[in-house]
């Protein structure tokens, strides 16, 4: 048994001593001893807690994957999330005003992807144990909405009737306007007579949608989402913020920064998250690599009344960003890229006077990257909205605005 004093937490909420030493359910101060492993003490036992450790309010926290920080206050979590985007704008470089930090509340989760497996008796609904590939089985959460709660017998039924003892279904199941909306992966193969089973088990089971892989078996109701009370339809399994809360503090961010511009291009806009809300005061060009989420950007904006003009386009801008000559008539530019940023389209925004730009981020790191890069180029940044809609998790967004100085 050895014994180490955490120092900090890394990025992904491991305790770090020096070596350094990873160990997991650890907090800074604490005194801890266990056996090493190369860089690792897998089951750390606590000699000397730290004063911002508490009791887990979930009691399958040790065992389940899903959360990684319910053993830190809430205040230690909201402070140390805020230390975390401050360290990668340090790491470039940068300074800004950081307003605080915005959390979702619990049971508020409105997505979930649950494991399962089909067993002699039944089967297997959860998720992951910590570290493992093995299901814990839950019968409560203190991250999902009820309702995604009371949808575990559906999951059930449904590896019953697609799953194999050997493999592990992945069910994602979305909160909508007109009930669930279902994806499943890693079942059996698709054929006539699955079709058959699983269309009838769609009704019964009340579903709006169920997906298999990248078929829709059954559509009874379309799964729409609502925009800021503009409704569109995703197709299955896209991008959906995790919590209403969280979606709308950062919409709220998006509109402050982007005020009164006429004329406003959403990159990476998905399927309408901010375009849609964006065209209630201006025209709109929103750009999406994603075919399916830019045609249901479309149509929602087609299906709704009083909005201002959109041009909705397909562009990959990862590798075919637009250009700086194509940018030029622009008032305001929203980018909410993927956790790895948008390197290669705010090389070209740099080349631009856009007056103001809004940055939505999922990742610290490379927003940070990017945002020296519009600085260099001429750029201030105003203000960064920390937003946590990933609860006790090591997860941090953000929004922050940017103007020409």
């Amino acid at each position: 048994m050895t014994e180490i004093v955490i120092e900090r937490l890394g990025l992904h909420g491991d305790g770090i001593a020096a070596g350094p030493i990873y160990a997991p359910l650890t907090l800074p101060g604490e005194r801890v001893e266990g056996d090493i492993t190369g860089e690792r003490m897998e089951t750390p036992r606590i000699v000397e807690p730290s004063s911002d450790r508490v009791k887990a309010p979930c009691p399958r926290f040790k065992r389940c994957g899903g959360c990684s920080l319910q053993h830190a206050s809430d205040d230690f979590v909201a402070k140390w999330k805020i230390s975390v985007v401050e360290t990668a704008l340090r790491a470039q470089g940068l300074d800004a005003p950081i307003r605080g930090i915005e959390t979702s509340p619990a049971a508020s989760r409105r997505r979930a992807v649950f494991s399962a497996r089909r067993t002699k008796s039944g089967a297997q609904v959860g998720f992951h144990v910590r570290g493992s590939d093995q299901i814990v089985e839950i019968d409560g959460c203190t991250l999902l909405h009820p309702e995604l709660l009371a949808a575990r017998p559906i999951v059930a039924e449904l590896a019953k009737v697609g799953g194999s003892r050997k493999g592990e279904l992945s069910v994602t199941i979305s909160l909508t306007q007109n009930k669930l909306d279902v994806l499943v992966t890693g079942g059996k193969p698709l054929d006539d007579k699955l079709r058959m089973e699983l269309g009838p088990l769609a009704e019964k089971l009340g579903l709006s949608r169920l997906a298999w892989d990248d078929e829709t078996v059954a559509l009874r109701h379309p799964p729409a989402q609502e925009f800021d009370g503009i409704l569109a339809t995703p197709p299955a399994g896209s991008f959906l913020q995790a919590t209403r809360h969280g979606e709308d503090v950062l919409r709220a961010a998006v509109l402050e920064a982007v005020g009164d511009a006429g004329y406003v291009a959403d990159f990476f806009a998905g399927c309408g998250t901010f375009s849609l809300p964006l065209a209630r005061k201006a025209e709109v060009w929103a750009l999406e690599g994603v075919r399916e989420m830019i045609q249901a950007l479309d149509l929602g904006w087609r299906n709704a009344k009083g909005l201002k003009k959109m041009k909705a386009q397909v562009q990959d801008l990862f590798r075919n960003p637009v250009i700086a000559a194509d940018m030029q008539k622009l008032d305001a530019v929203v980018l909410d890229p993927p956790r790895a940023g948008a390197q290669a389209q705010v090389a070209e925004i740099a080349q631009t006077k856009i007056p103001v730009i809004a940055y939505v981020s999922c990742n610290p790191v490379t927003f940070a990257r990017d945002a020296a890069v519009l600085v260099k180029a001429g750029y201030r940044l105003n203000w960064v909205q920390v937003v946590d809609q990933f609860r006790w998790s090591s997860h941090v967004e953000l929004a922050a605005r940017f103007d020409r100085a």
